[in-house]
């Protein structure tokens, strides 16, 4: 049987086609579970608090699997004013992904 390669292997071989394929991370900054009744009222400049706090760790998916974990920060530079992920624990995908 052919031994199957590691995913940092996978990953450093610049001539695997499967490194030029995207992903969609998602960022979680927090959840809300309003009642039906109060999210139905919910308008312009309304507010809706998240189980989170603004210097509470973000969490990054790929599909429904944690990845890693993070610090939310504004870019520097050329892209002042867009929101970055620091990433602060990456977690071991092994198989997973």
């Amino acid at each position: 049987m052919a031994e199957v390669p590691s995913t940092k292997a996978l990953a450093s071989d610049a001539h695997n086609p499967f490194t030029a394929v995207p992903i969609e991370i998602t960022v979680s900054v927090g959840r809300a579970r309003p009642l039906v009744r109060d999210l139905v009222m919910l308008g312009s400049n309304a507010v809706l608090t998240l189980d989170k706090r603004v210097d509470d760790p973000v969490d990054l998916f790929v599909g429904d699997k944690l990845i890693a974990r993070g610090t939310l920060e504004e870019a520097e530079g050329d892209d002042e004013g867009q929101l970055v992920v620091r990433l602060t624990e990456i977690f071991d995908l092994g198989a997973g992904l």
